[in-house]
C-alpha cells in the first residue's frame, strides 16, 4: 500500500483513494487501536504529577508493514517492539504518537474529519479535549490537571485514576 503517503489531491480517483485509506485507518484503530491519557506520579514535577497523552495501534509482528504505513501516512510517531515471552510465536508492535505538537496538529484533525465507529468515538473526544487543554498549557496549574485528570478517568472503559 505505497499509495497512503500521497497527500495530493488532484482529481476524483485521488479523492476515492484518500477516503479508501481513511476509512482502512478508522477500521484498524477501531480494532486495534488506543486513545489514552496516562497520570504518571513524578515527583520532580511541582504538582507530583505528569500527564501523557498518547495514540498507540497495535500489531503482532506479521502486520508490521500495516503499522509502517500508517506511519507514513502521519508523518509522525514511532515504531516500538514489545518482545513476547510467553507462548505466542510473534512479538507485538505498537505505532506511538506521543508529541503533543504532533497530537494536536496531525492525529486530532485527522479523526475530527474521519469518524471512529466504535466507542473509541467517544474516546477520542475526551482525547481530542485533553490535548486541546494542554495546547492551551492548562495541565501546568492544579485546576486544568484536575480537570484532565477527571476527563482521563473517563476514557478506556472508564479505568480509575489515582
Amino acid at each position: 500500500m505505497a499509495y497512503l503517503s500521497s497527500k495530493k489531491v488532484i482529481g476524483a480517483d485521488n479523492q476515492q483513494e484518500r477516503l479508501k485509506i481513511a476509512n482502512w485507518i478508522c477500521g484498524f484503530v477501531d480494532g486495534e487501536g488506543c486513545f489514552s491519557v496516562s497520570i504518571i506520579k513524578n515527583k520532580t514535577t511541582k504538582s507530583g504529577i505528569q500527564i501523557f497523552p498518547e495514540f498507540v495501534i497495535t500489531q503482532g509482528a506479521k502486520s508490521l508493514p500495516a503499522l509502517e504505513e500508517i506511519k507514513k501516512f502521519f508523518g509522525c510517531g514511532n515504531i516500538f517492539v514489545n518482545r513476547r515471552y510467553d507462548n505466542h510465536n510473534e512479538d507485538i508492535y505498537r505505532y506511538c504518537v506521543r508529541s503533543l505538537k504532533e497530537l494536536d496538529s496531525k492525529i486530532i484533525p485527522f479523526f475530527s474529519e474521519n469518524n471512529l465507529r466504535t466507542y473509541k468515538q467517544k474516546d477520542f473526544k475526551i482525547f481530542q479535549r485533553v490535548i486541546w487543554k494542554m495546547s492551551k498549557k492548562e495541565h501546568l496549574n492544579d485546576v486544568g490537571q484536575k480537570m484532565i485528570v477527571d476527563l482521563a478517568g473517563k476514557m478506556n472503559r472508564k479505568r480509575k485514576r489515582f
